[in-house]
């Protein structure tokens, strides 16, 4: 018994190296590569153009990959994203509207996109690694499209999990988002990412 003991040890050694050894870059693949599914819950903070935060929303994320997810923003609005493969659906309780756009259309939109499996990333990025801040390892994706409606995209890991993303758009508007209580591949049925329009609601777009 004493002998498998020895043998494992420098086994197990071994393999937290080569865990060691990732960049982020790698980190971020493999774990897009790992995941087929989650839900976390999140903290969005928007800053002003002096870097000042200006809002800071709650709510639940929901990811099937690929092509599904649900952004739902429960404090101090309700409001929901929600992707169905082909179309992304943006609600706005107190505004009575809902804007429909394709994926394509909707790329600068929203960052959830970048995890659901519909873009590729090395197609669509330029990745480089950002160092550590707040203790997450980051890595900044700049588009190569430059009609793209952002100017850069920061992902955020922490043991190689997602933990937090930042998004700087063309208008100046940064926005950073945090996640806790990740769960990794839970069961998400076609329900979890349906979206009917609610009566009396104007709707935009397709």
């Amino acid at each position: 018994m004493l002998a498998k003991i020895r043998l494992l040890i420098p086994l197990i050694f071994a393999v937290s190296l080569a865990q060691a050894a990732e960049t982020p870059e790698q980190q971020l693949k493999s774990f897009l590569s790992s995941t087929r599914s989650l839900t976390a819950d999140f903290k969005q903070v928007s800053f002003d153009q002096h870097g000042n935060p200006a809002q800071t929303s709650f709510g639940v994320f929901y990811l099937r990959r690929p092509g599904y997810f649900r952004w739902q923003y429960q404090k101090p609005f309700i409001q929901e994203i929600i992707s169905n493969q082909d179309k992304v659906w943006f609600y706005d309780a107190d505004l009575e509207q809902v804007t429909i756009k394709t994926i394509d259309d909707s790329l600068g939109a929203t960052p959830a996109l970048l995890l659901s499996g519909e873009i590729d990333l090395e197609e669509s990025f330029l990745l480089k690694q950002q160092g550590q801040d707040e203790g997450l390892n980051w890595i900044k994706l700049s588009p190569k499209n430059e009609q793209s409606g952002f100017k850069y995209i920061l992902i955020g890991l922490s043991e190689g999990k997602l933990a937090g993303m930042e998004l700087s758009d063309n208008f100046g508007q940064l926005t950073r988002i945090y996640f806790s209580n990740l769960k990794l591949n839970p069961s998400l049925t076609d329900e979890t990412f349906h979206f009917e329009v609610p009566e009396g609601v104007d709707v935009f777009g397709q």
